[in-house]
């Protein structure tokens, strides 16, 4: 059985997420590609979130509805028909990396396999996606990336 993976060009699992996809950098989406995207999936879900923000969870991305041929999201970009849901910045946008200074946080990109296209209206937030997912995951993996501002 093979697992769906979830890697970026920009970083690896666990590395510094490069400035230029920060609120210190340029603010772009750092680009992500799919493996082994299950049979039957209908769509794709990702949620970026930090859990180390002072005020607890901290979303900064959310896109559903991914058509599954679409296994390249490319920096700065977002695939043609996919929803984008609103972050914690309020925006319905990629927010990057952007922690207090001289604190060091994780960031979680966290993708679903789903055998549904979800029934959400654009700018859904992440309590409304997730709760609209539930049921419908088929696979699901992650990358971690981190971020320091002033290191």
């Amino acid at each position: 059985m093979t697992t769906m993976t979830l890697r970026s060009n920009a970083f690896g699992e666990g590395e510094w997420v490069p400035k230029r996809y920060t609120c210190d950098g340029e603010n772009l989406n750092p680009p992500l590609s799919i493996q082994d995207i299950p049979e039957g999936t209908q769509s794709l879900a990702l949620i970026v979130e930090d859990p180390d923000a002072p005020s607890g969870n901290w979303v900064h991305w959310l896109l559903y509805n991914i058509p599954p041929q679409f296994d390249e999201l490319p920096e700065n970009s977002v695939p043609p028909s996919s929803q984008v849901g609103t972050n914690d910045f309020g925006n319905e946008s990629w927010g990057g990396p952007c922690p207090p200074p001289g604190v060091e946080h994780r960031y979680f990109f966290k993708l679903y396999a789903l055998d549904a296209l979800l029934e959400l209206r654009k700018g859904a937030n992440q309590p409304l996606l997730e709760k609209a997912m539930e049921g419908h995951i088929i696979a699901q993996t992650q990358l971690i990336g981190k971020y320091g501002r002033g290191r």
